[in-house]
């Protein structure tokens, strides 16, 4: 719990500059639009996979 308190405490608005800061350098401006994309649809798949084994689940009850 501690520690916990200790590494939250830590983030800021700087570090999370930094942070965005080397992801820009060692990416590249132009394949963060990209990967967002990427991410989005991973996130949408995985949400409509989960629907779809809730309907399983009803079908089976």
């Amino acid at each position: 719990m501690i520690a916990q308190n200790i590494f939250l405490g830590m983030i800021g608005p700087p570090q999370v500059i930094l942070i965005v800061v080397v992801i820009l350098l060692l990416v590249g401006g132009k394949k963060i639009p990209e990967l967002m994309r990427g991410l989005g649809s991973g996130i949408k798949e995985f949400k409509n996979a989960s629907k779809e084994d809730d309907k399983k689940e009803e079908v089976v009850k």
